[in-house]
């Protein structure tokens, strides 16, 4: 059996005790391959250029720097990996911003480690992870009466993304609304072809920029 490819990881902060401990934490996880810690955007950016990076911590607060430019420089540059915004705490603007912005999911630095690990295994999955006063306290941020509208959705699939928003895996949405994993799969791609978005993360920030009425 072939084995199972480690999730390769990049670190980017600016504080190097904090860098190197989580890089020794992630070390430890045998599914991890922790490519290296980075403390500048140009750092950060000559690594992307040069090896392959599924998940990208990036603290929001770089110093002289912020996170988000750093990653609209990497998205520029060709990155297309997953990005966890790494931060001891965010605004509702600097939230939503980052949720237009397509970051799969914010870890708050005072949250466990064993947390930390969980959310990067989410993310490189392919599904978000977003505290849940955070998708809150931005959704007053988001969106609008000028949003663009789109098609209604059905009750199964408002549930769907209730769901979706509140991190469960197809797995366990499907669990939870007793149907198969298979029929989660076709409804999240009715869900991205009616919103015009083609993952995850790009699908919360449609749905918190719109508002819609989920609950």
């Amino acid at each position: 059996m072939k084995p199972k490819r480690r999730i390769r990881i990049l670190l980017v902060d600016d504080h190097q005790l904090f860098r190197e401990s989580v890089e020794r934490l992630l070390a430890a996880e045998p599914d991890f391959e922790v490519i290296g810690g980075c403390a500048t955007s140009e750092e950060t950016l000559l690594v992307l250029s040069r090896q392959g990076v599924d998940v990208l911590l990036l603290d929001l607060d770089l110093g002289a720097e912020r996170g988000g430019d750093l990653l609209q420089r990497a998205r520029r540059a060709g990155f297309a990996g997953r990005v966890l915004m790494v931060t001891a705490g965010v605004s509702p603007l600097e939230a939503s911003e980052l949720l237009r912005s397509g970051i799969a999911g914010v870890f708050l630095k005072h949250d466990p480690p064993a947390a930390l690990c969980e959310s990067i295994r989410e993310v490189a999955a392919g599904r978000v992870r977003f505290d849940q006063q955070l998708l809150q306290n931005a959704i007053g941020r988001l969106g609008g009466p000028g949003g663009t509208p789109s098609r209604a959705f059905t009750e199964r699939e408002r549930q769907v993304v209730t769901l979706v928003l509140d991190g469960l895996s197809n797995k366990e949405i499907a669990d939870r609304l007793s149907v198969s994993e298979s029929s989660v799969k076709g409804l999240l791609q009715q869900l991205f072809a009616k919103t015009g978005v083609r993952t995850r993360s790009q699908l919360v920030r449609v749905v918190l920029e719109e508002r819609r009425p989920l609950r």
